[in-house]
């Protein structure tokens, strides 16, 4: 027996895998930019680790501590973050991070690369039917 299917207008409804797919391609997206936000948020003060946490969530970017800590660490080892105890008056100390000239050096980088890639994709948004040939490049590879 043939079987027909038709589609009408905002009918489609994603199936639950592709459902979980479309969720992992955001996690992975955010995870991506993670790094990015983090030495923003550096670059505008020393920050400890739950007051990034709670900038990431008003920007609508939900991070547990268990992906920011490690990512912390890495930052440190990489010499893009330094960071040193200071006391508190509501608790324990606290470990407040700060943003080294490298990691200045490598959010500069990072912001170019943001920038070609919103562009990139703004032009793919919009209804333009061609990429101007100054915004395509190729792979040597």
């Amino acid at each position: 027996m043939e079987r027909h299917h038709t589609l009408t207008p905002f009918s489609y409804t994603p199936s639950a895998t592709e459902t979980m797919n479309i969720d992992n391609l955001k996690s992975q997206m955010r995870k991506g930019m993670l790094e990015f936000c983090v030495l923003l948020i550096l670059k505008r003060g020393d920050a400890y680790a739950s007051e990034m946490i709670a900038r990431l969530k008003e920007a609508h970017l939900i991070v547990m501590e268990g992906t920011l800590y490690p990512l912390l660490t890495r930052l440190k080892n990489d010499g893009l973050l330094a960071y040193r105890w200071e006391e508190s008056t509501q608790g324990p100390p606290r470990k407040y991070y700060s943003i080294t000239p490298l990691g200045l050096q490598f959010l500069d980088q990072l912001q170019e690369s943001w920038n070609e890639i919103a562009r990139s994709v703004h032009l793919l948004l919009s209804d333009t039917t061609s990429l101007p040939q100054s915004t395509i490049t190729t792979d040597p590879e």
